[in-house]
């Protein structure tokens, strides 16, 4: 695919900085035995600018990366069951450089353990058999994945269940639960799953054929604690972030891989908030001590749209000038929490869903307005206080707004009218995030036990059901968001347990796997580039539960082509 969008944004800047290298690295990977080995994940980082790019080898075994990184980098080499291979390698102009790598097997049971996902620890844990149990793995896995991941190095600590009675209880209140009989159950859950010794499941990973022309790039965010939702501007390139807990806005250039922070001013929300962040134990933080900005869109005045949890508000940020504007408060009367995900419709009208509330709003941009929706009465699954109203879209054929329930199961849309509510039973558990695709069938992830389904609400509501695929019996995924490439129509959802970006291809039925370059990680909301890449941010809760503690932005271009690549780079160079 043509990479002249990407040319037109990158061309100014690439001339200012002087940046007009080239080069090409390239090798082969091969075992001990010298074997070809296909679908290993070479990454090259630079540190001193906190980049990387990363490619897949070929069946050959053969990869082929061209950057415009030079100097002395960093080359790490990762495929299931091996070992990591490290070297340092020196990149300039166009120069041409070889690095060939053998990797060596993994041998002990401990080592293998260690080097699988979280999700293979998470379903080690000792669930009650059941629909209607507590604890058994859907409803967990919904209970207790939704902001980070179980079972990674960070969490899967042997504790005893008095220590984790103190963590459940602080994360059950997160969903309004305060019973101390289910805290206790599910604090030995715990402690008999995660037992300090080396699990036996061997999940078998595919090799797809998509992946020898995939290409990854990571921008480190050096001053971010929990960047959530991002947005590639439509003209200027830039990706914008918000960050939950240090109210920034991050504003990444994808280009020199560099970011500005900028943060939302106290302002009119001052009295709704203390003046210092506080911060909890284990690095974990008070959505309520500031604005905590979680969810954006683009406004139809090119201005961002931003839920502020901490404050119960919608922050306003100028993309022109880089700056927060006052925010609109909503009024206390309605009674409405945690504004979570936001659309913008075609009139202009900005929703969102009230993830604390039973509610969903919509917000007149011009003058302030607020319309606060309650929703029909529903039962709440698992062990939430709530059903926790989460994601949202907008139709793109009649432009009604779309969302639904977490912990519920359920899915409706609002009449923009007469602001009437009509709802459903989820075809799925869990529905978690939705996104149209642009004929109009609306697609959503079901969180609970890994699915996708395909919603055609034309003319009532019919739904077709695809489950994700697993690499070891029983062990599901926990599919998060999900977003519609603007060309392909292709369905892409992060799944935050497996350390991989899925891709459901609707025309063949068909899924696509990409394993990424850091373990323990955990992404959030999907946005596209001008020229097809899928970006987003990558925030497990704590930092230091992402390989590294460095926490970033990602971006999956489908569509790569080392040698339109080095067309492009050579271009931009005259």
């Amino acid at each position: 695919m043509s990479r002249l969008p990407k040319l037109a944004a990158s061309l100014a800047a690439l001339v200012l900085t002087g940046t007009v290298s080239a080069a090409t690295l390239t090798g082969k990977i091969t075992t001990a035995e010298g074997e070809a080995m296909e679908g290993v994940l070479v990454r090259v980082t630079d540190e001193a600018n906190g980049v990387s790019e990363s490619v897949y080898t070929s069946p050959e075994g053969v990869y082929t990366l061209v950057t415009r990184m030079e100097g002395t980098l960093k080359l790490r080499t990762r495929h299931p069951y091996y070992r990591d291979a490290h070297s340092t390698v020196e990149l300039g102009g166009s120069a041409v450089s070889t690095e060939d790598v053998v990797m060596e097997k993994m041998t002990s049971d401990r080592e293998i353990s260690d080097s699988l996902p979280a999700a293979y620890h998470f379903y080690s844990l000792p669930f009650e058999d059941g629909d209607d149990k507590d604890f058994n793995a859907y409803q967990f896995q919904r209970d207790c994945l939704s902001c980070h991941q179980m079972g990674n190095p960070f969490t899967r600590l042997k504790r005893t269940p008095e220590s984790w009675a103190v963590t459940i209880q602080r994360m059950h209140r997160m969903v309004g639960n305060f019973d101390e009989e289910l805290r206790d159950r599910r604090s030995v859950i715990l402690s008999e799953g995660f037992d300090g010794k080396p699990i036996s499941v061997r999940p078998q990973f595919p090799i797809d054929k998509e992946l020898q022309t995939a290409k990854i790039y990571e921008y480190m965010l050096t001053r971010a604690f929990v960047p959530h939702d991002s947005i590639v501007h439509p003209t200027n390139g830039l990706i914008y972030t918000v960050d939950q807990a240090l109210d920034h806005m991050v504003v990444t250039d994808p280009i020199s891989g560099q970011s500005q922070y900028i943060v939302q001013s106290q302002g009119d929300a001052t009295k709704y908030h203390s003046a210092e962040p506080k911060q909890a134990v284990h690095g974990e933080f008070d959505p309520g001590s500031r604005h905590g900005p979680h969810s954006l869109d683009l406004g139809k005045d090119g201005k961002y749209y931003v839920t502020n949890t901490g404050t119960n508000s919608i922050g306003v940020f100028n993309p022109d000038t880089n700056e927060w504007e006052p925010s609109h408060v909503i009024p206390p009367e309605n009674k409405a929490n945690y504004p979570h995900t936001i659309r913008v419709d075609s009139k202009g009208w900005a929703w969102f869903t009230l993830a604390g509330s039973e509610k969903v709003g919509r917000l007149w941009p011009d003058n302030g307005k607020f319309d606060i929706i309650d929703l029909p009465p529903a039962e709440s699954g698992g062990i939430s206080g709530g059903t926790q109203p989460y994601g949202i879209d907008i139709s793109p054929v009649d432009d009604r707004m779309w969302y639904g329930r977490l912990f519920a199961d359920k899915i409706g849309w609002v009449d923009t009218e007469t602001l009437e509510v009509t709802e459903y039973d989820s075809p799925i558990r869990g529905p978690r995030r939705m996104r149209f695709d642009k004929e109009g069938i609306l697609w959503v992830s079901g969180y609970s036990i890994g699915q996708l389904a395909r919603i055609d609400v034309s003319n009532g509501f019919e739904a077709t059901v695809y489950d994700m695929p697993e690499y070891a019996e029983g062990h599901r995924p926990a599919p998060y968001a999900l977003g519609v490439h603007p060309t392909h129509q292709d369905i892409w959802l992060n799944e935050n347990m497996t350390d991989r970006i899925y891709r459901f291809i609707p025309k063949e039925e068909r899924w696509v796997v990409y394993p990424v370059p850091l373990s323990g990680t955990y992404t959030r909301d999907m946005t596209f580039t001008a020229d097809g890449q899928v970006c987003l941010s990558n925030n497990p809760i704590p930092p230091p539960a992402l390989e590294g503690g460095q926490l970033e932005i990602i971006c999956l271009d489908p569509d790569y082509d080392p040698e339109t690549e080095g067309q492009t780079l050579a271009l931009s160079q005259r």
